[in-house]
């Protein structure tokens, strides 16, 4: 009975060895998704087993420099160009620098103040437009430079500009149109040797008249200094005929204002562009 006992016991253990290679068997080749009720066998890790990142997070390592703030939009400028047209308009203006309309436009007639502006601070003398440097610089102005010239009347025909300057200041700056191409203002100095005060016809054009004329030069025939029938032929380029146009009533305060003897001297060239 024992030897049958043992041939029993045998057989059962045998029968557990086997099943146990078939669950084996049978997970290893498995590769079915387990449901959301299937509970994974636990397992007890070794302490060589390396922990997966599931189950174990790796640290983050703290930054050693603190990080660079984004940087921050610069805020816009509120003004825009026309905005700083209009107020070097508004000074030119104020210091006696005539420039039409100021409207924020820089029209031609603005620019034959900036070019005035440029000769009497010594900066390059030209008709262009209004620059950053032409905005600084007459923003910041307090005042009309000095003279640096003797009293007397100056035509600058690059600018289209006549100052006057008495008692070492610069007593008047307006616009004038001297002579057009053909019939072009001499660059010469002179001084006034006739007055003529009121209107008279020209002795070679009809229905042309000229209103308080300076003559400065004794040419044939002479050369003057004087206003027109209208402020409109006072163009803002050279359109005369060899005369220097001057705007009304600014001739007739120049007129008072200038002796016999007071010296014209007229220099530049105008650049048709």
């Amino acid at each position: 009975m024992s030897r049958r006992h043992g041939l029993v016991t045998a057989a059962v253990v045998l029968s557990f060895v086997l099943a146990g290679c078939a669950d084996v068997a049978a997970s290893e080749s498995d590769t079915s998704t387990p449901t959301p009720s299937s509970t994974p066998p636990a397992s007890t890790p070794t302490p060589s087993s390396t922990p997966t990142p599931s189950s174990t997070p790796t640290p983050t390592a703290k930054p050693t420099v603190k990080p660079t703030p984004k940087p921050t939009a610069k805020p816009k400028n509120p003004h825009n160009a026309q905005y700083y047209a209009l107020k070097v308009e508004q000074k030119l203006e104020k210091l006696g620098y005539p420039v039409g309309d100021a409207d924020g436009d820089i029209t031609v007639r603005a620019r034959q103040a900036l070019c005035a502006w440029r000769e009497t601070n010594g900066l390059p003398i030209t008709r262009k437009g209004l620059t950053l440097n032409d905005a600084y610089s007459v923003i910041n102005a307090t005042a009309k430079p000095t003279p640096t010239r003797a009293d007397g009347i100056y035509v600058n025909k690059t600018c289209q500009i006549l100052y006057q300057i008495v008692n070492k200041q610069y007593k008047r700056i307006v616009w004038i149109s001297t002579g057009a191409p053909g019939y072009d203002t001499p660059n010469r100095t002179g001084k006034v040797w006739r007055k003529w005060a009121g209107a008279h016809e020209s002795s070679l054009y009809d229905d042309a008249y000229m209103y308080d004329s300076l003559y400065f030069l004794k040419d044939r025939p002479g050369i003057a200094l004087h206003g027109s029938r209208v402020n409109s032929l006072i163009k803002p380029y050279p359109a005369s005929h060899r005369c220097v146009r001057v705007l009304r009533p600014a001739i007739h305060e120049i007129f008072a204002d200038t002796p016999i003897g007071t010296t014209v001297s007229v220099y530049g060239k105008y650049a048709w562009s």
